[in-house]
């Protein structure tokens, strides 16, 4: 497909002699497209060739040699050369790429022989999933899938909160009142039971904060009971979980959690010890950071016991040696903001400066009302993502009755619809804001949610249907796709990789979203303003094609995102 920019650029380039990639960088698009397709701002080059910037763009203009087939018309504006582009070639590019490539459309190979190590969910066993860990599931899962987009490969790792003196709680509580509870209906909920009333008891019984101990201590040591139910805990918190991930269509490749580096800790901790890297402070082991601005990292704490820094050192260590990952990203909320900045460079203080810099942490805001009270905080609210996921189902069913009771596959387009809702709604604003739920508004069919773009998708399915024919490429007349509204859509879609390289690059998944409504949106304008289905057979195929394409970017994009189209609402 034609670069556009690129051609602008080197269209440019003869003229000024200045470097192509170095104009392609000052390529803008107009804010309005009445302006131009692309604009240049010349006061970019007027240090370089001293110059005012209208004289360096009258210049440009009168020599740069219009053919025609790329560029159609250069307007000055000032110091800007506003430039229109021929639409015919826009879209023909644009539908024949389409075309061949279908849902690869949009993908590339820039990431092709790197790894791409995405830390995200890490939820604590013994709990069913809480929604709290919504935020970093889907936007991991995105991540993941944005990146294998680009030809990386994702190494998906979910690192369990699996250890810990709360699991002692757990299993001396289970012990003790286990014939109390009903463990063949639903064992996690079972054990969350115990843990909470254990915690409430320990409150007026302080000893059984010293039999928790004792429990947690055997684990440690490999006590084969307690290792047999610690193992038993975490197979049934992950076979619940993997319920909820299989609707959010989250993949992991390895689940290895805080328990795993158990037996790695001591190497870490004795490597910065010989580096020369540990000082003792008030009992503790730490790494000073007072020379950046930070306060200390601390190693071993002045009980002797490692801490949530010694085990993400010692996970990065592992991941360098098995992944020699070009990236090491870190989903979790922000408030942990610190403590990666403290393990990255303490990493880079270890002698592996390379591989901290690669290391990111993306973080993200909370999920709240439309109160913007935090949800579950102590107005009592739903805090269990399983029963979320359900009851969005549930009331896109409802919808369903309402308004298309004879709908076939009722159930599964609820479930596609309902759980698309709540990861859209999650995608669709910056991560670091704090997500809004609000039910009403994440199943609106008409605003800028998930349910709209299916719902814009299951249309160009159904104008496809009526028309029952894809065009072939050979009957196309691209010179037949000419209305403003139809150009709009055609920039929108040639701008597709453009839209998920910068949501990699970024790290932000909700670029991909807010592009998705922007293309949902111009499509619905061009269908209100254009009939597709016309008596002009030139017209209405090349009409089709336009909405064939839409249909494969929304679908392809979506997916990018964990959702999934239903092919009828």
């Amino acid at each position: 497909m034609i670069n556009f920019k690129n051609e602008i650029a080197k269209a440019i380039s003869k003229v000024t002699d200045i470097d192509v990639k170095e104009l392609e960088t000052y390529i803008e698009i107009p804010p309005n497209s009445d302006l131009g397709d692309y604009a240049f701002p010349c006061f970019k080059l007027a240090k370089t060739l001293r110059k005012a910037p209208p004289v360096i763009a009258a210049e440009i203009k009168e020599n740069i040699g219009i053919d025609g087939e790329i560029i159609q018309q250069i307007d000055i504006v000032g110091g800007y050369l506003n430039i229109h582009i021929n639409k015919e070639t826009l879209v023909e590019n644009v539908i024949k790429e389409v075309l061949e490539k279908q849902e690869k459309y949009g993908s590339s190979d820039i990431g092709q022989g790197k790894n791409v190590v995405i830390d995200y969910s890490a939820p604590n066993i013994a709990k069913p999933f809480h929604i709290g860990h919504l935020r970093s599931t889907v936007i991991g899962g995105a991540l993941y899938k944005i990146y294998n987009f680009l030809g990386y490969n994702s190494v998906g790792i979910n690192y369990l909160g699996e250890w810990g003196l709360q699991f002692g709680k757990v299993m001396a509580g289970y012990d003790m009142w286990k014939d109390e509870y009903d463990f063949t209906k639903n064992e996690i909920q079972s054990i969350l039971k115990i843990y909470v009333r254990f915690c409430q008891e320990e409150k007026e019984k302080p000893e059984l904060t010293e039999k928790a101990r004792e429990y947690f201590k055997k684990l440690e040591e490999g006590n084969k009971k307690q290792v047999e139910t610690w193992e038993w805990i975490r197979k049934i918190s992950l076979e619940n979980y993997q319920k909820t991930y299989k609707l959010l269509n989250s993949k992991f490749d390895s689940y290895n959690g805080e328990a795993y580096y158990n037996d790695k800790m001591d190497a870490v901790v004795e490597e910065l010890r010989k580096k020369g890297l540990l000082k003792e402070s008030e009992g503790a082991q730490v790494v000073d950071l007072e020379a950046y601005d930070m306060p200390p990292c601390i190693i071993i704490t002045s009980a002797g016991t490692t801490i949530y820094a010694t085990r993400d050192l010692a996970s990065l260590k592992d991941r360098i040696n098995k992944y020699h990952f070009d990236k090491a990203i870190y989903v979790v909320g922000n408030e942990q903001r610190l403590h990666f900045k403290q393990v990255f460079k303490v990493l880079e203080l270890m002698g592996y400066p390379e591989y901290a810099s690669r290391c990111e942490h993306v973080p993200f805001g909370l999920v709240v009302d439309k109160d913007g009270e935090k949800i579950g905080s102590r107005k009592g609210n739903s805090i269990f993502l399983e029963d979320i996921l359900k009851e969005a189902i549930q009331k896109v069913e409802k919808i369903i009755d309402e308004k298309n009771p004879n709908l076939e596959n009722k159930e599964e387009v609820a479930r596609k619809v309902g759980v698309g809702a709540i990861i859209f709604n999650d995608l669709s604003n910056s991560r670091i804001k704090d997500e809004i739920f609000d039910w009403d508004m994440l199943l609106n069919f008409q605003g800028e949610t998930g349910p709209y773009i299916q719902y814009i998708y299951v249309r160009t399915r159904s104008l496809l249907e009526k028309s029952s024919y894809v065009p072939e490429l050979e009957k196309l007349d691209f010179s037949k796709l000419q209305e403003k509204e139809a150009i709009e859509t055609i920039k929108l879609l040639y701008r597709f990789n453009e839209f998920v390289e910068n949501a990699a690059q970024k790290n932000e998944p909700s670029i991909v979203a807010r592009y998705l409504i922007d293309v949902a949106q111009s499509f619905s304008t061009f269908y209100n303003e254009h009939k597709i289905i016309t008596e002009d057979k030139s017209i209405q195929h090349i009409r089709l094609a336009l909405t064939y394409c839409v249909g494969i970017v929304l679908k392809t994009g979506v997916e990018l995102l964990g959702m999934e189209m239903p092919n009828k609402m």
